[in-house]
Parts: C-alpha cells; sequence; structure tokens
C-alpha cells in the first residue's frame, strides 16, 4: 500500500490545479477550479483558501459532503477523493495558511471577512491510471 500511497501523493505534489466539488441546493454536483491545498495531511486532509461570500461556502454550510480531485494531464491519471467540507473562519485557522501575497484577494489580510479556510477530510478515494480505477479507503 506504502507504494500506491507514494505514487497518488507525487501526483497531488506536481498539479498547479485542484478541483473541489460541492452540492447545490437542488443536489446537483458543482465543481470548481481552485489553487493547489496550502496545507495537506497526507491524503486525509486538504486545506485551501477561498472568499467567504463564495457560493461553494454557502453549500458547504448547508451540505458537507465534498469531494477534491487532482488530475495529471500528461499521464491521463487522477485521484478523486470523496469526504466532507468544513468552513473554518477562526483567526488561528486563518493564520495557519496565509501567505503574504493573499492581500491581492483579501486586502484587509488575515482579519479580512471575505476571508475564510476550507478544509477537507477524505474518507475514500478512487485512483485512476491506465484504463484501470482502484477505489480504496483513507484511514
Amino acid at each position: 500500500m506504502r507504494d500506491f500511497e507514494q505514487i497518488i501523493e507525487e501526483l497531488i505534489k506536481r498539479q498547479s490545479v485542484s478541483f473541489i466539488g460541492s452540492v447545490d441546493e437542488c443536489g446537483f454536483p458543482n465543481l470548481k477550479a481552485m489553487l493547489p491545498p496550502r496545507k495537506r495531511v497526507g491524503l486525509k486532509e486538504f486545506w485551501f483558501t477561498t472568499n467567504t461570500s463564495s457560493c461553494r461556502v454557502t453549500q458547504y454550510h448547508i451540505n458537507p459532503k465534498a469531494c477534491v480531485y487532482f488530475c495529471d494531464l500528461q499521464s491521463f491519471s487522477g485521484i478523486q477523493l470523496i469526504g466532507t467540507m468544513e468552513v473554518l473562519e477562526d483567526t488561528l485557522t486563518k493564520e495557519l495558511i496565509w501567505r503574504e501575497h493573499d492581500t491581492m484577494y483579501y486586502p484587509r489580510g488575515i482579519t479580512d471577512p471575505d476571508y475564510c479556510v476550507l478544509k477537507f477530510s477524505a474518507h475514500k478515494g478512487r485512483y485512476y491510471e491506465k484504463f484501470t480505477s482502484k477505489e480504496f479507503p483513507i484511514i
């Protein structure tokens, strides 16, 4: 399993774009491209920055079911992780993943009311490569 996890970890590290999914008020899936996660704990936790005013934040408040997807276009391989998304607005969490250049998105800094953190917790995954898929639990 360790080699398999390392392959997935490397795929994620190489990507400059990640995709997050949410469920809208009518039960339909919504997908959005994002910058790579700011913080990651293996395949279990992924932390992103976003605007508090975004529709995605509203959707996660109503329904925390979510997915995160990373793909490598050259090898046509990808990893989908299924789990839940939390919207975090406490100062400690916001400071944890803040970067100096974030002021271009959040001009008032860490205390900007339109700045929040999305914390994704994965429960299971599905890896695709070479016409084969493999599902696995996240422990």
